[in-house]
């Protein structure tokens, strides 16, 4: 069995994304796993699951940019701006018009109040295990991108299919609330898929049903190497010798680079007999680790 790698998972409904994980890994049989980016209950998708070294990698695709699949439900609004909260009021459901002029204002840099009922830290606890407690806080804005919105569908009056791309750290349960708001009405979101994120697509990605029958027919075609997050990044190959270098943290000089990209700033380093051992930065006159990911016993 491979001992590090990433998994593109796609998380079922009324799941927690972190008891996905922990079905990943009893079906691994692996101590170390975590995802990249929280997926509510909710919510289905592409949720990348890093086990093994691969997990100091995890970060490198939360940053990434995202793109779901949203619902959202005019006309009605609720204490955790989704369709699983308490309803506070109902209205009138908006119509294509109102919810397309309304959503174009959020294109671009936007400050962005987060949910009450979120995974968000305050003082040391969450602000869900708070709002559960009756306690409501006054909420920072975060600064976020929303890079496009488009209505894909209108499966019945006052609902509407969004494809979202925005960056990290964007709720879109909050997105859906504000644009109903800008729009002069009342909304929720009713459902979310993620279908990209950090460079992946849910194209690839497989269920826990797929990955524990694979894995009985003894197929662990669908873990992908730790390299794969890095896919944006120019390769550097360099001598078997240089991996000493890297186990020491010490910087590789350009005498021991075979072939690569001449490219400065970030790469992938692949050490010649062992493949892809860290993340790195080209200098030009060496090369310095920034992260390593060779295989610890």
């Amino acid at each position: 069995m491979v001992k590090s790698g990433i998994i593109l998972l796609d998380k079922g409904e009324n799941m927690t994304s972190q008891s996905a994980v922990t079905r990943v890994k009893r079906l691994l049989g692996v101590k170390t796993a975590g995802h990249t980016g929280t997926l509510d209950p909710l919510a289905t998708g592409l949720l990348p699951v890093c086990f093994g070294r691969a997990t100091r990698a995890s970060g490198y695709i939360t940053d990434g940019a995202k793109r779901y699949t949203a619902l959202l439900r005019t006309g009605m609004s609720t204490d955790t701006d989704d369709i699983t909260g308490n309803v506070l009021e109902m209205g009138e459901p908006l119509s294509r018009e109102m919810v397309e002029a309304a959503a174009s204002e959020f294109i671009g840099e936007i400050e962005q109040v987060p949910p009450m009922y979120s995974a968000i830290k305050k003082d040391g606890k969450k602000l869900y295990e708070l709002a559960r407690a009756g306690i409501t806080l006054e909420l920072e804005p975060r600064r976020i991108e929303i890079y496009s919105i488009d209505i894909i569908d209108t499966p019945k009056e006052g609902d509407f299919l969004l494809d979202i791309r925005c960056s990290k750290g964007t709720y879109i349960r909050s997105l859906c609330r504000d644009i109903s708001a800008r729009a002069g009405g009342l909304g929720c979101m009713a459902a979310l898929r993620r279908t990209e994120t950090g460079g992946f697509d849910i194209s690839s990605a497989v269920t826990l049903e797929e990955i524990s029958s694979r894995l009985e027919a003894g197929d662990d075609g669908f873990i992908l190497p730790i390299s794969e997050a890095f896919a944006d990044l120019p390769e550097v190959y360099v001598k078997a010798e240089a991996g000493r270098l890297v186990r020491f943290g010490a910087d590789i000089p350009s005498k021991l680079i075979t072939c690569g990209s001449e490219r400065l700033g970030p790469c992938r380093l692949y050490v010649e007999g062992e493949g892809f051992i860290a993340l790195a930065r080209n200098e030009g006159r060496f090369i310095h680790t920034e992260k390593s990911f060779y295989e610890v016993d």
